[in-house]
């Protein structure tokens, strides 16, 4: 098992891996290649994947907008959970945007996505009560949450 940066040669595969997770939500525009290649161009050194013998087996997408981290899009495949590798993932994220000056990290679960929410409370992620979490899209996105 290694873990490495994420580049756009690995969509497909990230693509395919997130779209088999349950509780995931996606959309067309943002998820789309264009956009993670966007989002890989600004956050180069904070997205990592895991591979076991070329198959790509755990992502995670982190970066920063040179105040707070935010983590988004973590996901490991069903035969690999509970070997570490969503922890693994989660510490080099942590590791390279603290390397970049970030000092706190952020992200959004659904509150329907159970095993996500119980993996972040066992990272020591906590819940923001005092807080309302408010969108909007400059244009439509068609969501595709599985």
């Amino acid at each position: 098992m290694i873990v490495r940066i994420m580049t756009v040669c690995d969509y497909e595969k990230v693509y395919g891996l997130w779209r088999s997770c349950e509780g995931m939500g996606l959309n067309d525009l943002d998820d789309s290649k264009v956009g993670i290649e966007k989002f890989l161009c600004r956050n180069p050194d904070t997205c990592f994947v895991a591979e076991d013998e070329k198959k790509i087996v755990g992502v995670i997408m982190a970066g920063n907008y040179g105040r707070r981290g935010y983590i988004y899009h973590t996901a490991v495949d069903k035969q690999y959970r509970n070997r570490g590798i969503a922890k693994c993932l989660v510490e080099n994220a942590m590791s390279a945007l603290q390397k970049e000056g970030i000092n706190k990290a952020a992200l959004v679960v659904f509150s329907r996505n159970k095993a996500g929410n119980a993996f972040w409370d066992k990272m020591g992620f906590t819940v923001r009560d005092d807080l309302t979490y408010r969108n909007k899209a400059f244009v439509e996105m068609v969501r595709t949450d599985t």
